[in-house]
């Protein structure tokens, strides 16, 4: 046997706080080894932050993140364990996204990352230089390049995240240059769905190169991007360890790398691969390292159940609508949490409450950060710290009801949230009496202006509030509202971080719904009750006022998603919902191709979003759209 410990480091980071984040990842590496870990591996970016944009172009940014890693080195020096990090190094005119291996306070190595993406939310290959194949020079007299690192229990091969998600990354021909244990280090988003799409790679990768893997996840928000955390360790195409999402922590498993070997010997089809790659193969430099911790006490990892030939039961099955829910409300929670604490600018967080679907979900969101964040001090101490943070605002005009008032009044009572309410009919007579003055003659106030005039007074208020009470002012719109316009610039787009601005409706009323099933809290019971309504004119429903959420939703997942023409979008349609008459699905999906492209202006002027989703409306991030553009191609 030759057994080592492998141990997943969760490391919560802030772009620029180098000092800091080498502060935790000490702490870490000393508490996973005195769990005997044989290799630590930690986060891409660990000492930057993630991710650092174009901070990278400043030099003295570069070379703090090369002095904390020395520091680090020095640190951790009498640990016998090897650790593995990420950071930011230069060479010449270049500037890569690079891992560090340390040991024994020595500096191994640094390798490049070689794949850099480009897409959805990132921009890599804009401020970073890849690595390649067969590289090898020198940075701060380190070696750096493509290498491989001789233990004395094994070779270890690093990489940085983008690289694993490519089978043709450089995990490859480094296993086939002796690497029996790959790791990757990574800052990889949340995205709905992404863990099982994480882990079915990973274990692809690991069996189709007969390799351990282990990989470890950035945890916590940065900006609009939130990193769930978490690693998986897989060895061969079979996972062994998968490591707690949305919170910082260590996890270890140990592994016998004779296992490695013994499959590469029996497998005839890696073998000739391995053989016939060699002969082209570029030349990767083995840098080798003294002695490691000593693995005596290390026991071979036995089944639970005592069976290696029956599974394990484990843990009970989370049903996939469960496990939707819980993910996604984890990650925007965690979302706003980070960013109130990390910005350091904020002592309160505030939500205009209006009774209604978005703005109870944005509140509910924040009292679970809370909880998440201040829980394990107890029930007394978790509300005391509820009611010190949190504060909702009812702003009540004459077109609000009384069922939302009450259903308002219930959510801030249920969330421990000091509820203040305050009329908005005398401004809102005030404005447009000052409005009438600036019309000239022709001109008449419309419809559409009175109702937004409600809403920029309610949004002027609480800016206000915000400077005076250090206050982060929740923004509420969701995405299919947001798609087509049905905001106010200067009303409910305001505020300082747009929490559901990339949740669809559909999925917000999903989220309640599920809410009200698993804490039974009335207010939930009394705003899912009422149809959903902006409340800026009499009767006003929002299904009425565009078309039922689940078919804007569709037209917005096909023709902004999947990117079809207006025709397909239509033909889906007719097939998603028959019990619509064709002609009004027709005009339903024309109307929202014109709404779509009408309002692109409008939702460039948003807040910083919270990106939860591989499409989201954020021109800075994902989905890229000119603001002034026709849209002929698309008529039919």
């Amino acid at each position: 046997m030759r057994l080592i410990r492998v141990a997943i480091a969760s490391v919560n980071t802030t772009v620029g706080a180098v000092r800091s984040n080498v502060d935790k990842a000490i702490a870490v590496a000393q508490s996973a080894s005195s769990d005997a870990a044989t290799i630590v591996v930690f986060p891409e970016q660990l000492i930057s932050g993630y991710a650092p944009e174009d901070l990278v172009q400043w030099a003295a940014f570069v070379e703090a993140q090369w002095k904390e890693l020395e520091r680090f080195a020095k640190a951790t020096r009498d640990l016998p364990c090897a650790m593995a990090l990420g950071l930011t190094v230069r060479r010449g005119a270049h500037v890569y996204n690079a891992a560090a291996i340390v040991h024994a306070g020595q500096i191994l190595g640094i390798v490049p990352k070689e794949k850099l993406p480009t897409y959805n939310v990132f921009y890599e290959s804009r401020v970073f230089a890849r690595g390649l194949a067969g590289l090898l020079d020198e940075v701060h007299g380190i070696s750096f390049g493509d290498l491989i690192f001789d233990f004395d229990f094994g070779s270890v091969a690093l990489e940085v995240c983008e690289d694993l998600w490519s089978p043709g990354g450089p995990m490859r021909r480094r296993a086939y240059a002796g690497a029996e244990l790959v790791v990757n280090l990574s800052a990889s988003p949340f995205r709905l769905g992404v863990q099982e799409t994480r882990r079915e790679m990973i274990a692809t990768r690991a069996g189709d190169n007969l390799v351990t893997v282990a990989y470890a996840n950035l945890v916590g928000g940065n900006d609009g991007l939130v990193f769930d955390g978490g690693g998986f360790v897989a060895q061969n195409g079979r996972i062994v360890l998968e490591a707690p999402r949305f919170r910082e922590g260590v996890s270890a498993v140990t592994v016998d790398l004779d296992r490695t070997t013994r499959l590469r010997t029996e497998n005839t089809t890696w073998r000739a691969d391995q053989e016939a790659f060699a002969t082209t193969a570029p030349r990767i430099t083995r840098v080798r390292s003294a002695h490691t911790t000593k693995r005596e006490t290390l026991r071979y990892p036995v089944p639970t159940n005592r069976s290696f030939f029956l599974p394990d039961a484990g843990k009970p099955a989370i049903l996939p609508h469960e496990a939707f829910c819980e993910d996604l409300l984890d990650a925007l929670a965690l979302g706003i949490g980070d960013y109130f604490e990390k910005t350091g600018v904020f002592k309160t967080i505030g939500v205009a409450l209006s009774g209604g679907r978005d703005s109870l979900l944005c509140l509910y969101l924040a009292r679970r950060w809370i909880r998440r964040r201040y829980g394990e001090l107890g029930p007394a101490k978790e509300k005391e710290m509820a009611q010190a943070i949190l504060r909702a605002f009812y702003m009540p005009s004459r077109y609000s009801s009384a069922e939302t008032r009450h259903a308002a009044e219930q959510a801030a009572r249920d969330l421990d949230a000091p509820l203040a309410i305050a009329p908005i009919d005398d401004a809102f007579e005030r404005e447009l009496g000052e409005i009438e003055k600036m019309l000239q003659p022709g001109e008449v106030l419309s419809k559409m202006a009175r109702q937004n005039i409600q809403a920029r007074v309610r949004a002027a208020r609480m800016w206000t509030w915000a400077n005076s009470a250090g206050g982060l002012f929740l923004q509420t719109s969701n995405m299919s509202e947001k798609a087509v316009g049905y905001t106010t610039i200067g009303g409910d787009m305001e505020g300082a971080l747009s929490v559901i601005a990339n949740v669809p409706k559909t999925v917000v009323n999903a989220l309640l719904d599920y809410l009200q099933k698993t804490t039974k809290l009335e207010g939930i019971r009394l705003t899912l009750d009422k149809p959903a309504s902006a409340e800026l004119d009499d009767d006003q429903q929002d299904e009425k006022d565009l078309m039922p959420f689940a078919i804007l939703d569709a037209c917005f997942a096909l023709y902004a998603g999947e990117k079809m023409s207006l025709g397909e979008v239509r033909e889906v349609l007719f097939e998603m919902f028959p019990e619509y008459d064709r002609v009004l699905v027709e005009n339903w999906a024309s109307r929202f191709a014109r709404l779509f492209t009408a309002s692109i202006y409008k939702w460039v002027q948003t807040a910083l979003c919270l990106h939860v989703g591989n499409l989201d409306l954020d021109r800075e991030r994902a989905l890229q759209l000119p603001v002034v553009q026709k849209s002929e191609w698309g008529v039919g």
